[in-house]
């Protein structure tokens, strides 16, 4: 039984790297020439009726 069990868990964990191996992202090795740019986040204002105290939750403390 000691062995049955020890024999399941090699298979499993032979077919857990197998998949692991085949599952994994290959990622292209071609080079980018243009330097990559960055976006400058929109400032966005929100006006609202409330104060920002009013929307606290209470902490019980």
């Amino acid at each position: 039984m000691l062995l049955t069990i020890s024999l399941i868990l090699i298979l499993l964990v032979g077919l857990n790297f197998f998949l692991l191996f085949f599952s994994c992202n290959k990622t292209s090795k071609k080079s980018v020439s243009e330097s990559p740019r960055i976006k400058e986040p929109k400032s966005q204002v929100i006006k609202t009726s409330q104060s920002v105290e009013g929307r606290l939750a209470p902490t019980g403390s």
